[in-house]
């Protein structure tokens, strides 16, 4: 006869998938199904391949971009001749998600790792929706889950069920977020688009990585925080710990200067961090605990249109160089996460 504990082994996975299947559908009809009504003309082309397949070579007429002349061939056979292309309409699209210690915390209704799992979850639903790929690298202390991309609704159902099949890190160490880019590198084969989903509370030492992985791909740091993270309440004496290394320390938040340097020390953090993605050449989204999934994915949606905008304008003859960095955030004053100890050790300096 089974005992309790077996039986709720075998409990938990039928548990899971669900409460996965709930959460799919509640993101379907609260977000998804007002997003169709939103998302239309242009922004239909947004979840679309913008890949080149070469499918024949002519001979070069008047008005041709002379970008496309097959150099080989023309000077092989004496005439210019110009490369013509068929455009690839699937987009294979991957998901990086950090689900490190530091993704648990949350002061309010849900913590950066549920959020993590919704916005995968609509994104990855939209583009399944429209013919398109999705896999995942999962991450907690190290690179352990690879999900193939694939299409349709049970694959991202799969998705789901796995992040939230992963346990919150108890044990204490540092998030090395270069590992997981790293990983990326080697697994990502075609070129697709890439979603970095974390907070990025790491050891450093990942702008170069991130940087080598935007050469390749398409990449949007998709950057989770919480409010709290930026500006502490006057609520008197609070412990903060510190979820990457266990280490804690008591505050006393009634002193206005200690909140003062504590969001001036956050925003220098912030600074820092929005600096090391420019310079890696990638596009930001900034995603609050507090913050409207549908108004986020709007945001989204209106980062890639100003991308695509731009690699166009900058395309034309006579206009070189690349697109800018892009951060789309809910407000100029964009909050900030910062490590609890680093940050409150700065500023009661």
């Amino acid at each position: 006869m089974p005992d309790a504990a077996s039986t709720a082994a075998e409990a938990a996975p039928v548990a899971r998938a669900a409460s996965t299947e709930a959460l799919l559908k509640h993101l379907e009809w609260t977000v998804i199904r007002r997003l169709d009504g939103l998302l239309q003309g242009d922004y239909r082309t947004l979840w679309r391949g913008a890949g080149l397949d070469l499918a024949d070579l002519r001979e070069y007429q008047h008005h041709d971009d002379v970008r496309h002349i097959d150099w080989n061939v023309t000077a092989r056979l004496q005439q210019p001749y110009v490369r013509q292309f068929t455009e690839d309409r699937e987009l294979s699209a991957w998901f990086l998600v950090d689900l490190s210690a530091s993704v648990d915390f949350g002061s309010d209704r849900l913590s950066k790792r549920s959020v993590a799992a919704e916005f995968v979850g609509v994104l990855a639903r939209l583009l399944t929706r429209h013919g398109n790929r999705v896999g995942a690298l999962l991450y907690g202390t190290e690179v352990d889950t690879v999900i193939p991309a694939r299409g349709g609704r049970l694959h991202v159902l799969e998705l789901l069920q796995r992040m939230s099949a992963r346990p919150a890190q108890t044990a204490p160490g540092p998030t090395r977020l270069a590992d997981l880019l790293r990983a990326a590198q080697r697994i990502v084969k075609r070129r697709s688009s890439v979603f970095i989903v974390s907070d990025f509370i790491s050891a450093p030492g990942w702008e170069a990585a991130l940087a080598q992985l935007a050469r390749r791909h398409e990449v949007t740091a998709v950057r989770l925080f919480d409010p709290l993270e930026m500006d502490l309440p006057d609520i008197g004496l609070l412990t903060l710990r510190d979820a990457e290394s266990g280490e804690e320390v008591l505050v006393d938040t009634h002193d206005r200067g200690f909140r003062t340097r504590f969001k001036a020390a956050a925003e220098r953090r912030e600074a820092a961090l929005l600096e090391g993605l420019a310079s890696a050449g990638v596009d930001t989204l900034e995603l609050a605990t507090d913050d409207d999934l549908m108004d986020a994915i709007l945001r989204f949606a209106d980062l890639r249109k100003q991308r695509s905008r731009l690699a166009n304008w900058s395309a034309k003859p006579g206009r070189a160089g690349s697109a800018n960095h892009l951060v789309a955030n809910r407000s100029a004053a964009a909050s900030a996460p910062g490590r609890a100890r680093d940050v409150a050790d700065e500023s009661a300096r």
